[in-house]
């Protein structure tokens, strides 16, 4: 994978468009076993994802599904590793044996495994050293950089202003030991990696996690509450350019606000709004989650966390997951490297909170997005043509249905089928007319 020419998306090694959809599957590693593994990979391979998003090392006493520990007395610097790979002789199986399985099987099925090295709180908690962050990324680097589908996620939910210098060791020596592989940084909630390492040499894109809270739970400084698309402008207009994306939105299945179950939880609705507001605002891709699939839970894991309700290979199911392929598909199906956000196609104000309607073009097409059903008026003239034709595009099917063909001129109000509520969302796609 590697940044395109404009410095604003991924492409694959030839130049070719590559959108990122990611799941946070943060404790493959250490929860799964190899079949369980196999059930995972395929099941979103199949539905378009192309990148997991994992901890390495939730924590320093990490243990795998096979009893295998990663580390000597939870030392980063000394990883417990046995000599040989052989699955059926314990003795040679250890924990970066199955990490090797997991990383080179999601290859077969096409898929990157966006690996966090470390986990934030082992860091903040001041439990790893500057020399022993070196010694690990270093390792780590070696081990697994001769593999073609690795990205290197630095950090993990913590700001980069808590331990700098650690985080700057590990992307500088990531950056050393494997240049070939991208590196970013997972920030903590309702904050940018841009924050603190945009201009950084290791830092090749941006990450922002816009959170699990609403417009009301939100205290921070910036105050963005639901708004990713800010995010993502933010990013969009730093020098150097750098391609950003949403690592971290509501998770489907999670209540609002994270900790307190009684609230209501996010639905597949709430993740669409974040995938197309913050794509369509010029991120490079965009990470999904569900609340039980991230922490695999399952039978005998007692109460789980955030409220889960289901089990992990229940929530493979959930509707938003398969709906997030419908926006990977669009995104495709038109010249994607020439694609900016573009508000301009707006007529009027682009609306605030569940109102906003966000917009992207190119130069001969152009997307606009409604979250709630209400009715868009379209500056026309701002693709190339006389003539453009107009369609409503599904996030929920990716099913297509033609509007008419229209001058390309003026302005036009589009209504939205339906009638205008939370979740009655579509896309009005606007494409030039071809003589």
């Amino acid at each position: 994978m590697k940044i395109s020419e404009n410095g604003r998306f991924f492409t694959d090694a030839s130049g070719n468009p590559f959108f990122w959809l990611g799941d946070t599957g943060w404790l493959l590693f250490s929860k799964l076993t190899r079949e369980e593994a196999e059930t995972y990979l395929e099941d979103r391979a199949g539905k378009g994802f192309d990148v997991i998003q994992v901890m390495v090392l939730h924590s320093l006493g990490a243990v795998n599904a096979y009893g295998d520990t990663a580390l000597v007395d939870g030392d980063v610097a000394d990883p417990l590793v046995t000599k040989g790979n052989l699955f059926s002789d314990p003795r040679q199986y250890d924990y970066w044996d199955h990490v090797d399985y997991i990383v080179d099987l999601a290859a077969k099925k096409g898929l990157y495994i966006g690996m966090v090295c470390l986990w934030g709180s082992n860091v903040k908690s001041g439990r790893v050293s500057r020399e022993q962050a070196r010694t690990y990324a270093a390792w780590l680097a070696n081990r697994y950089g001769d593999r073609d589908n690795i990205i290197w996620i630095n950090g993990g939910d913590v700001r980069g202003s808590d331990s700098t210098a650690t985080w700057n060791i590990i992307g500088n020596t990531l950056k050393e030991h494997d240049p070939a592989h991208l590196i970013t940084f997972h920030p903590f909630g309702r904050c940018q990696s841009s924050m603190w390492f945009h201009r950084e040499n290791w830092l090749d894109f941006n990450m922002f996690q816009s959170g699990h809270r609403r417009y009301d739970q939100d205290d921070t400084e910036l105050h963005y509450g639901e708004d990713n698309w800010r995010y993502a402008a933010d990013d969009y207009s730093k020098i150097p350019v750098k391609p950003t994306l949403d690592g971290e939105p509501s998770y489907e299945g999670i209540p609002q606000g994270l900790h307190d179950p009684s609230q209501p939880y996010w639905t597949d609705r709430d993740v669409r709004r974040y995938a197309y507001w913050s794509v369509f605002a010029g991120c490079a891709g965009f990470t999904y989650g569900n609340n039980a699939v991230m922490q695999f839970y399952r039978p005998g894991d007692g109460k789980g966390a955030y409220g889960v309700k289901e089990y992990w290979d229940q929530a493979l199911q959930a509707p938003g997951a398969s709906q997030m392929k419908y926006l990977k598909d669009l995104m495709l199906s038109r010249p994607y490297l020439e694609r900016v956000p573009d508000q301009s196609l707006v007529a009027g104000t682009s609306g605030q909170r569940y109102d906003y309607q966000a917009a992207t073009s190119g130069k001969t097409y152009a997307f606009i997005y409604t979250y709630n059903g209400k009715d868009i008026r379209v500056n026309l003239g701002k693709i190339e043509g006389e003539r453009i034709k107009a369609a409503w595009y599904d996030p929920r099917s990716g099913e297509t249905s033609e509007i008419g063909e229209f001058a390309n001129e003026g302005t036009r109000l589009f209504e939205a089928p339906g009638e205008p509520e939370e979740g009655n969302d579509w896309v009005l796609i606007i494409d030039s007319m071809v003589n």
